[in-house]
Order: C-alpha cells, then structure tokens, then sequence
C-alpha cells in the first residue's frame, strides 16, 4: 500500500495493494493502523455511496463549523476527483489537485477537513463510496462554484449536468470568508 502526499498538505491518495487470481481480486479498502500512520483519520462517523450519470459534476462541497475529512473510492466507472484547499492559514490556499480514481485502479483520495471537495465522472456511470469524518450537517455546507475563474480548474467536461443547488455556489473568497467568519464566532 502506497501513501503519496499531494501538492496540497494532507490530500493523500492511497494506491492498495490488490491481490488477483483467478477467482478474482482481494484488497483492504481501510486498516486504521495503517492510514492512520499515514496521517489519515482513524476515526469515521458515516458512509456515503452515490450514483451519477456520465458528465454530472459534484461539488464543490465543504462544511464551514464541522469540517468533513473524506476518503474516497470509486467501485464501478471513473471520475476525475478534485480538492481545493479553503483552509485561511495555509500556503495552498486556493490551490487544487486533481486525481482519476476508478473501479479498475483502485486508487482512493483522502480530502483533509478545511478543503472542498467535487468530481466529475467520466464514464457512462460511477458509483463513488466515501467515509467521512463528521456528520453531514446541510445547514453548516457551503459550496464553490465549480468554474470559478480564480481556482481555473480544468474540468475535463465543458458542459456539466450540475444540480440546482451546484450552480448557484460562490466564489472561493466567499468560502473563505465564511471559513473565516465562523472561526472568529468559535474563539468568542
């Protein structure tokens, strides 16, 4: 199992050790001991798997109170998986990476808390599971509008299938500043 530090502080993509024969394939998906030497979260409070069509695109999601640690996985297709980093006092603030995880390279991507997350499949279909490290809280979530021109992602897909609530996301200074803003409330 290899753990490869990205441009992007804490953004780990995990490349398993798969074990093929004839009846098939054998890998572990999680060992706490062993991401969590790698700097990855023992710890993870809830599972998601989602289903999108070719060309949809997702995110760019985060939480502003309780920032959401995800490791991610894709079990059937491919998507190109994106993180930005939204955390104020970091030297990547407003970098992001890019990384195609699939169900045939078995690659997953960890997303620290303080970064947002998205991705767009580039197969006919995907099924992406992911852990996350808080709960789902839709009324701490914000979003980044995903062609905003100061991150200048390079989406591999021109004309996305974005959800209503997508396409009306901000900009990245409008998640930082929101970042910001619930950080000087917290040290009140």
């Amino acid at each position: 199992m290899r753990f490869s530090e990205t441009s992007i502080p804490g953004v780990i993509l995990i490349d398993p050790d798969v074990h093929r024969d004839g009846r098939g394939f054998f890998l572990e998906k999680f060992h706490a001991r062993k991401y969590g030497a790698a700097g990855i979260p023992e710890l993870f409070v809830q599972d998601n798997h989602s289903l999108s069509a070719q060309h949809t695109l997702r995110g760019l999601h985060m939480q502003v109170r309780k920032p959401q640690g995800k490791l991610l996985r894709v079990v059937d297709g491919e998507i190109w998986d994106v993180a930005v980093d939204v955390r104020p006092s970091s030297p990547t603030l407003g970098r992001w990476v890019a990384e195609v995880l699939s169900a045939t390279n078995f690659k997953q991507l960890y997303v620290p808390p303080g970064c947002a997350h998205g991705f767009c499949v580039l197969s006919e279909t995907a099924q992406v599971q992911y852990k996350c490290t808080e709960l789902y809280d839709p009324t701490d979530e914000i979003g980044i509008a995903w062609n905003d021109p100061d991150l200048a992602i390079g989406w591999p897909v021109a004309e996305p299938l974005l959800s209503e609530r997508d396409r009306r996301h901000g900009s990245l200074q409008h998640a930082v500043d929101r970042v910001l803003q619930a950080a000087s409330i917290e040290v009140r």
